[in-house]
């Protein structure tokens, strides 16, 4: 009978995290697979655990992920961890879940920290609706396109960037977003843990003066894109609904299709475009 593959969150910061059912868990299984030996190995020295530490990262990740299932498959378990946090969450366990689940392998996940989801929390923005980016490229085309992205993303958007990359990410963030509202989070459930809100225009000046130091892992929840501003700046935003569908079956749509694009451009029911059209 197959094992199972725990996902296993880890404290972001702060061992006080570490729940009873995560120390449970990790007393119980097989082996340990995580992103860095070393790290992952000073996390359980510190709950006093000796288990097998497997290493799973980016660059081993489809050949370890197949050896790890392998495993379970003969009936091991183990608890899948991340240098910090939620394994598989902007982190190349994802692989070893999707190969798990594949082969018919359990998995069961294990509630806990999240640095994306305490710093929403913490926000004071809209968290009904939010997109997790994760660390934005270094540069180039794919840079170019998620910022292009983000520009016109409506939902609270959350950032992670790192403290050498902070201060480029912050001026890339507002020429390509505007002045919107942001709260800082540097070194979340940490020591010099410290929360901001403020906007992106004066992001950079706070990071250059030290209000907010270039120091340890930053996540940016950013307001998301108001629906009104962006409807001005659309191509359509001179049209009236006729012209809007007509300018769409010049392309060489139906009539239909044609509807159902200008409603979409318009965030309204295609009914109500029909409606005016018919």
């Amino acid at each position: 009978m197959a094992g199972t593959l725990y996902v296993v969150p880890t404290p972001i910061g702060n061992m006080g995290d570490v729940s009873k059912r995560v120390e449970e868990v990790l007393r119980s299984v097989d082996f340990v697979v995580c992103e860095d030996t070393r790290i992952g190995g000073k996390f359980l020295f510190l709950l006093d655990i000796k288990k097998e530490l497997i290493s799973h990262h980016e660059h081993n990740k489809r050949q370890s992920a197949k050896y790890i299932t392998n495993r379970l498959l003969m009936g091991e378990s183990c608890a899948l961890i991340s240098d910090a946090g939620t394994p598989a969450v902007s982190d190349p366990g994802e692989e070893a879940v999707r190969c798990c689940l594949d082969a018919g392998v359990t998995v069961v996940p294990l509630a806990g920290p999240c640095a994306a989801v305490c710093a929403l929390s913490a926000s004071g923005l809209p968290s009904r609706r939010f997109v997790f980016e994760g660390f934005l490229p270094d540069k180039g085309k794919e840079r170019a396109e998620r910022l292009s992205a983000l520009a016109k993303e409506q939902r609270t958007a959350i950032v992670y960037c790192t403290p050498h990359d902070i201060a480029k990410d912050a001026a890339a963030l507002y020429e390509a977003l505007g002045n919107r509202r942001v709260t800082v989070c540097r070194e979340l459930t940490k020591l010099n843990e410290q929360i901001c809100a403020t906007k992106l225009r004066n992001l950079s000046g706070q990071l250059a003066d030290g209000i907010i130091p270039a120091k340890g892992e930053f996540a940016l929840v950013i307001e998301g894109a108001d629906k009104e501003v962006l409807n001005m700046d659309a191509f359509w935003a001179d049209m009236d609904v006729e012209t809007h569908v007509e300018h769409y079956i010049s392309l060489g749509f139906s009539k239909m299709d044609a509807i159902k694009k200008t409603a979409k451009d318009r965030g309204v029911p295609k009914g109500e475009i029909y409606e005016i059209c018919k």
